[in-house]
């Protein structure tokens, strides 16, 4: 083999080279990958809603010697606990030999993912016809939520204040419910419109039932009747006890292996439970770290982040306030001290619709996790931008442990944009980047991603947590 030229020598001292991608890895490795996904499909198909997602978490590390969280007593090093907040989000510490003296490693995802929720009264009739009102939250397309079987999730608290969990459509043996579409035949006026006025939000209304109440009487609404009867027998709720629940509608099908490789896996809600799993398995994994590592599922970031289960309320804030006080230090100084993964989702780079990214600057499929030094619109607008210093501490972690990265931004400078969690957590005084999982057909019912994007998002929350960072 003839010898380098001293320009082949020179580009490759001084010039990037493109991603590894998964041909980079073994086939012991790919194998891992598959089996880590295993776990993940689980995760996901038994954590369609928030409320679920935390329960679900709870069993898994439950079952790896995690306690509930007691803010009055004394942890050692070692120690895993779990915090809840509202059944809608959750906290799980690992403390570490130090504590939080000097800032505890976060790695911060959301649960909550873009659906169809019920409105306050949602229940009426129409030409013998039942059917939901609904309101639809996060940022869909709303023409992908027609025809799709929906299964009916959430809770309901009654008069007296017991609380109902509502789960109806997933079961093989049980019925689903659909938002109708106008046939092509009849739907002159709808296609001549843009996209996002096809369909209207006032028109995502959930067929639930067709058949009266069995009875002798002349009354009005009997289909809402009996609809209303099956939901008391079953549930043992009356039509008042919507006005305090919360209820939406999610697909009813499982996730599933794409492609002939089946590299793939296709699902409902990746954004942003792919980023989720591999961060609670992390937590799981890891065990005497020097910092007290913390995973936290956080809500409403499809939303903005408001209220109080969003990471813009206070509550992982207080926890690590918590933490500091035992430790014997001020919690804003373990704020400061602190540094966080965003472990939020970005769009990878779709050969059909390439116009829309900008090739250099996207991320790809089996080319590992992505990290996102900025996100928002435009010029930069509603977002943190990582400094260059921890982009640079994050980088040489991933290097240095053979985990396959990249970076991408979302599409085009002026194509769109959006936002993740790092924001609201650098307003803390906490250095934070995202790094996260690609994915194909964001937003939509069912979204793809890569299984060995998965692992190595497990791969570098787990260095991450282990490493003196």
């Amino acid at each position: 083999m003839a010898d380098k030229t001293k320009t082949a020598e020179l580009k490759e001292q001084i010039m990037m080279t493109e991603p590894k991608g998964v041909k980079a890895l073994s086939k012991e490795e790919i194998a891992k990958a598959d089996e880590f996904c295993v776990g993940y499909k689980k995760f996901l198909d038994n954590s369609p809603i928030e409320r679920e997602a935390v329960r679900y978490t709870v069993e898994l590390v439950k079952k790896e010697g995690f306690v509930e969280y007691d803010a009055d007593a004394q942890y050692n090093p070692g120690d895993k606990v779990y915090y809840i907040n509202r059944d809608k989000a959750i906290a799980l510490a690992v403390i570490g030999k130090n504590g939080v003296k000097n800032g505890a490693k976060l790695a911060i995802a959301h649960i909550d993912s873009p659906r169809i929720d019920l409105k306050p009264n949602p229940l009426y009739e129409a030409n013998n016809l039942a059917l939901f009102k609904t309101h639809y939250y996060g940022g869909l397309k709303k023409y992908q939520w027609t025809t799709l079987p929906l299964s009916l999730h959430g809770s309901v608290v009654k008069i007296d204040g017991t609380r109902v969990d509502i789960n109806w459509g997933d079961s093989e043996d049980e019925s689903c419910l659909c938002i109708t579409d106008i046939l092509p035949h009849l739907a002159q006026e709808q296609v001549t419109k843009p996209m996002a006025k096809a369909i209207a939000g006032e028109d995502l209304n959930v067929l639930v039932g067709s058949r009266p109440f069995d009875t002798e009487d002349e009354e009005s609404d009997l289909v809402k009747l009996n609809v209303m009867s099956i939901l008391n027998k079953k549930y043992g709720i009356v039509e008042g006890d919507f006005l305090s629940a919360e209820l939406c509608l999610v697909p009813t099908f499982k996730s599933k292996d794409v492609g002939f490789d089946a590299s793939m896996i296709g699902g409902y809600g990746h954004d942003d439970k792919v980023c989720a799993y591999p961060a609670v398995m992390a937590a799981i994994n890891t065990q005497m770290p020097e910092q007290t590592c913390i995973t936290y599922l956080t809500d409403k970031e499809e939303t903005g982040s408001d209220g109080n289960t969003g990471m813009q309320s206070d509550f992982l804030r207080y926890f690590i306030y918590d933490l500091a006080n035992q430790d014997g230090v001020e919690g804003y100084r373990a704020l400061s001290k602190s540094t966080c993964l965003s472990a939020d989702v970005n769009a990878a780079f779709d050969p059909t619709y390439a116009s829309a990214y900008e090739p250099k600057n996207s991320s790809y499929l089996n080319n590992g996790v992505v990290i996102s030094k900025y996100t928002g619109h435009g010029g930069k607008y509603d977002t943190s931008e990582a400094s260059a210093e921890f982009m640079g501490r994050v980088r040489t972690m991933l290097e240095k442990n053979d985990i396959l990265w990249q970076v991408g931004e979302l599409g085009k400078v002026d194509g769109g944009g959006g936002g993740t969690i790092a924001k609201y957590v650098a307003n803390m005084n906490v250095d934070v980047v995202d790094l996260g999982v690609p994915v194909l057909s964001m937003h939509a019912p069912f979204e793809i991603v890569s299984k060995t994007d998965v692992y190595m998002a497990y791969r570098a929350f787990s260095v991450f947590f282990d490493t003196n960072f």
